[in-house]
């Protein structure tokens, strides 16, 4: 949060404690109050594998720490250099303010505004703020006159260079090109300018020829990118090309594709993995569960793999769609098989991975714009010797409530990332699922 002369008391509602159990520490020297409710609901999400439940369990855990054999009704510091905190009521006695009279209802959103609302009468030398990452929350604390605010930890404001496509640098001189053709590689010399990047990929075009390239970092050269076949699969244009070289280099321990869905970004992924195999001991394909229609996952039948499949069902299309490419006594194909039987090639549920320490493996997460920060961190950290973590996504299509493309996980990685050596960011944006698929990308 921005430093600011005027002390402020920011109320937080479960959506960002449940978002990331640090924020109560992420406001500087200001103060931080939690509603009565928003413990009651905290301990609604106890219990669980998902992150929201690791999250409300984590932030309970310091709370209860922080608190000691004290109260929490009463200020206290959070730590060195930081404000205090303090658990508030929704008593309104000093407001003709009530959120639940005016909204008529008693839904804890409600409960959580007028207890907001009655902090705000009660401390009149401080700016009282409802931070969520509810939206409509926020629309609800501003319709009646309260100060509400987005939680703005790890969100990336300027996301303009998201958008940007292809790397293209013209009016490259053609000895340059034909050099890169004969010796593979050239030292940069200024060639690439103001988008020199480490791992960045190019297209180095003048009127008569062009090269796909990469930018090495660590060695300061402009290396040709060459097209690959990987287990059945070839890449159909440029980008897709990009895309294989960095999963295919051993040098670069994590990818982010994105890109609009129907570009391949699985697919090249599962493919590029399966290439590798005689290099890692495991290859790991997960993806978050985002339960449909507010829907637990509980709520399906059948023992917890018949509760996931569902969710999983793009990523056995995936293998599916690789499985086709070989005939059925091809040695490729039997590979497949006996990877899936030995456990050398797993899909599952994201929340299945939680605990575990990643060695020697090649770990894929699909959907990774539905992630958070936090989330995305926690899986990287999990990465041991010798693996590689490639996340794929489309950070314009989020399908959890309380993140958007400037706040979700695969946006803040990109961010955070690149330009380091050990990652590379290739962003797809030409569909090759089909033409009706392109259709709906284009024009829906």
């Amino acid at each position: 949060m921005k430093k600011s002369t005027t002390k402020k008391i920011y109320v937080l509602d479960t959506s960002v404690l449940l978002f990331d159990h640090n924020s109560i520490t992420s406001f500087e020297d200001n103060d931080v109050a939690i509603p009565i409710t928003v413990l009651e609901e905290l301990d609604q999400f106890k219990v669980g594998n998902e992150t929201k439940n690791y999250e409300a369990r984590e932030i309970i855990r310091f709370l209860d720490k922080l608190s000691g054999n004290n109260g929490l009704n009463k200020w206290m510091r959070i730590g060195k250099g930081k404000g205090k905190i303090k658990v508030i009521m929704d008593n309104l006695s000093l407001s003709n303010i009530d959120a639940e009279e005016i909204y008529g209802s008693q839904k804890n959103d409600n409960k959580i505004i007028n207890a907001a609302i009655s902090l705000q009468n009660e401390e009149k030398t401080h700016t009282v703020i409802l931070v969520s990452k509810d939206i409509n929350l926020r629309l609800k604390s501003k319709a009646i006159g309260l100060i509400s605010e987005d939680y703005e930890t790890g969100k990336v404001i300027n996301i303009k260079k998201f958008a940007e496509g292809l790397p293209v640098i013209d009016d490259i001189d053609a000895q340059i090109i034909q050099n890169i053709y004969q010796k593979n590689y050239i030292n940069e010399a200024g060639i690439l300018g103001d988008k020199k990047i480490a791992n960045g990929y190019y297209v180095l075009n003048n009127c008569t020829n062009s090269v796909l390239a990469r930018y090495n970092g660590v060695t300061d050269k402009i290396e040709k990118v060459d097209k690959k076949y990987v287990f059945g699969i070839k890449p159909r244009n440029a980008e897709q090309t990009f895309g294989l070289n960095a999963l295919l280099n051993e040098d670069i321990k994590l990818v982010a594709l994105e890109g609009v869905a129907g570009t391949g970004k699985t697919l090249l992924a599962l493919a590029s993995a399966l290439e590798q195999k005689n290099k890692y001991d495991q290859i790991i394909l997960a993806r978050p569960i985002i339960p449909l229609s507010n829907r637990e996952i509980g709520f399906l039948p059948g023992d917890a793999e018949d509760k996931i499949s569902p969710y999983m069902q793009p990523l056995w299309d995936n293998l599916t769609f690789i499985k086709n490419q070989f005939k059925a006594n091809e040695k490729k194909g039997k590979i497949l098989q006996q990877m899936q039987d030995s456990g050398a090639l797993t899909i599952t549920a994201l929340a299945f991975i939680r605990g575990r320490s990643l060695s020697n493996s090649i770990f894929i997460i699909d959907e990774a714009q539905n992630l958070t920060p936090h989330e995305v961190k926690t899986i990287i950290t999990r990465a041991g010797e010798g693996t590689k973590v490639i996340f794929t996504g489309d950070i314009n299509q989020i399908d959890t409530p309380y993140m958007d493309e400037h706040s979700n996980g695969l946006t803040y990685l990109i961010d955070r990332l690149k330009g380091n050596s050990l990652f590379s960011h290739i962003k797809l944006e030409k569909g090759e699922r089909s033409e009706l698929a392109n259709l709906a990308n284009e024009m829906l």
